[in-house]
């Protein structure tokens, strides 16, 4: 795997126009000396790697079953996780994989209605696998998710921050298994490649600046710039 490389050499020449000291090597920064371009990525750096995409409520999806039209249609997922089909009646998709939709269907036609049947699941918009974006950015909302979304990606697509954001106060909440967890980052930090930009996954809630959230860690805050890494917290509401 690469590590993280910045082309140097206009760099150099400015810093040493100014006055100030070439950037030298680091634990965590390489300097090439020698080189001025980035190197080109292969494919396997374009490809993110997959992140488990679940069905949920009001999210519109398509069901293809081979060779029976009348059994292939777009439909959205009522607010109870559930879908309506012809023949089969309510099947549960909340909560489930393309896939495992699949399998569902396939499952409940196979034997009285159709032989054999070949079902696919297509997931076309998705209004539940989103991630809230809050606080002082230019646009707070709502925003889908992809297997690439990272905090800095979020904030972008809320079209960044405001004048009056804290960049060294940006905070996380997400749920695991019922706990309620929060990470304090400094965004500025994440683009010097002090640390990496973390991934970012549905139903995480990203705050900007001065917010209740932020206040959780009033005490932490006081005693850490937040340089070196970023702090994770469980709490309890």
């Amino acid at each position: 795997m690469l590590k993280r490389l910045f082309p140097i050499a206009l760099v150099v020449a400015l810093s040493a126009c100014a006055g100030s000291p070439p950037i030298e090597s680091t634990g965590r920064l390489t300097v090439l000396q020698s080189q001025t371009e980035l190197p080109a990525p292969v494919r396997s750096d374009l490809v993110a790697p997959d992140r488990v995409s679940l069905i949920g409520p009001l999210d519109t999806i398509y069901v293809d079953v081979f060779g029976v039209p009348e059994l292939s249609r777009e439909m959205q997922v009522d607010a109870s996780g559930r879908i309506s089909m012809p023949l089969i009646g309510t099947v549960d998709a909340g909560g489930k994989t393309a896939e495992e939709l699949s399998s569902s269907i396939s499952k409940r036609l196979a034997g009285r209605f159709v032989r054999n049947p070949d079902v696919t699941v297509n997931i076309r918009s998705s209004v539940s696998q989103v991630v809230t974006v809050d606080g002082q950015v230019v646009e707070p909302g709502l925003y889908p998710v992809t297997n690439q979304m990272t905090l800095l990606r979020a904030i972008a697509s809320a079209k960044g921050t405001t004048e009056f954001a804290r960049d060294k106060d940006v905070v996380i909440l997400r749920s695991v298994r019922g706990q309620h967890f929060a990470g304090l980052y400094n965004i500025d930090a994440i683009r010097r490649g002090v640390y990496d930009d973390p991934p970012i996954f549905a139903n995480d809630v990203i705050v900007v600046g001065d917010s209740p959230a932020r206040r959780r860690f009033k005490d932490i805050v006081s005693l850490s710039p937040l340089l070196v890494s970023p702090i994770i917290a469980l709490f309890r509401l």
